[in-house]
């Protein structure tokens, strides 16, 4: 009997480039991250996206392709002491002309002391550092050291990838579970990668239990494999987007009973509360706006709470915003004035400011017209008439 000791989803991590899905508008022919991959002109990078899209398999990639000291540490676990040890031997590396990558997973969780202490060795290059984070980096990542970063955004994997992935990890005799020769239905392959929602680690954990209970895998197996499968959206229940969309549209429709019932679907599914706090943000513009200007405030707040204590805590905070915006009054102007001029933009292209109302911080500026005959508006009671479109769409109205 063939035993493994790492698990499937280590043992399968594509090696090269070229065995890595997704991710092509970073790693497309000619994109940013391509090239420096292939100059060997690394920057420092934080790789933003969410679990198991391959952040961490990437930077293996990188270091492998480079020929790079590669160094990994977890922000959960580690702190200022390993980090000490890591840049003592970097100055070793850098003696003998050995680059060092340095490969913090989770580095939003490092607090602003520690990812302060990076800085003078990211600025140096005696490090290249590469962060892993599923949080927004802006927010969670200080100012200075996110400056040296470039920021790479990993999007989720398509189901098509993960059905690739899997079919993979299946025929593999060496590293996957070729030698167990599993007996698994195309259909059932493509529910397992609906259900791990673009997650290939998800994906290859289940494959790898429910491995374990038959060798011939049925969809029951792979639902048992997931335990809450039952609530999750594969195509033989509501798939993903029709619950999102029926979330949406219960609110929209202002019947707070659907809406906070399609909220517990998603969440007792296992859905991230943060892709739901998210949506909610969207909503509180497209389709309340200006009808209730604080439900952007709202939705934003539940947002952060939800990121303060996650699971299964923030489950009533979305389900407070939730019914809130149920009831609110709506209104899509804003969705709809913007859609019109968003198309002029697309249309019309770089239309020039009008001259009146142009920046004149140089005298050449006001020589040549910048700013002149320009209305301030306090001084008319904010009554006067003045155009502050471009020519071409003077008097253009995109709200009602």
């Amino acid at each position: 009997m063939k035993k493994f000791i790492n698990p499937l989803a280590d043992r399968m991590r594509p090696e090269n480039l070229k065995d890595f899905l997704g991710q092509e508008e970073i790693l497309g022919k000619g994109k940013l991250l391509n090239k420096a991959i292939e100059l060997d002109q690394l920057p420092s990078m934080i790789f933003w996206g969410p679990p198991g899209s391959g952040k961490t398999t990437l930077a293996y990639i990188i270091a492998k392709k480079t020929k790079s000291d590669f160094k990994k540490i977890s922000a959960v676990n580690s702190g200022l002491d390993e980090l000490k040890e890591i840049i003592e031997l970097a100055k070793q590396n850098e003696r003998f002309g050995k680059r060092t990558i340095l490969f913090i997973d989770e580095i939003h969780r490092w607090n602003k002391k520690q990812q302060d202490a990076l800085l003078p060795d990211v600025e140096k290059g005696l490090i290249v550092l590469i962060g892993a984070t599923t949080e927004n980096p802006s927010f969670e990542v200080v100012g200075p050291l996110l400056s040296r970063c470039r920021v790479f955004v990993l999007k989720q994997l398509t189901k098509e990838n993960l059905i690739k992935i899997i079919g993979k990890a299946i025929k593999d005799k060496e590293r996957g579970l070729g030698y167990f020769k599993l007996k698994i239905d195309k259909k059932v392959i493509e529910v397992l990668a609906q259900m791990s929602n673009g997650d290939a680690r998800t994906a290859l954990n289940v494959l790898e239990y429910a491995s374990s209970l038959s060798k011939n895998i049925t969809l029951d197996i792979i639902k048992e494999a997931f335990q809450k499968s039952y609530l999750l959206y594969d195509k033989d229940g509501e798939e993903h987007y029709n619950i999102i969309s029926a979330l949406h549209k219960s609110m929209r429709g202002s019947d707070a009973n659907a809406a906070i019932y399609w909220l517990a679907r998603m969440l007792e599914g296992g859905e991230d509360p943060l892709y739901i706090a998210r949506r909610l943000i969207r909503f509180a513009s497209e389709d309340i706006g200006l009808a209730n200007s604080r439900a952007l405030e709202q939705a934003v707040s539940a947002y952060n709470a939800c990121h303060y204590i996650g699971m299964p805590e923030c489950g009533v905070i979305l389900a407070q915003v939730v019914v809130y915006m149920a009831k609110c009054k709506k209104s899509n102007d804003l969705y709809v004035a913007y859609e019109k001029a968003m198309k002029d933009v697309q249309e019309y292209g770089n239309l020039p400011v009008p001259l009146h109302i142009r920046n004149a911080p140089t005298k050449l500026m006001k020589e040549i017209g910048y700013g002149k005959n320009y209305k301030y508006s306090p001084d008319y009671d904010y009554k006067e008439k003045q155009e502050y479109l471009p020519e071409k769409l003077k008097n253009r109205k995109y709200l009602k």
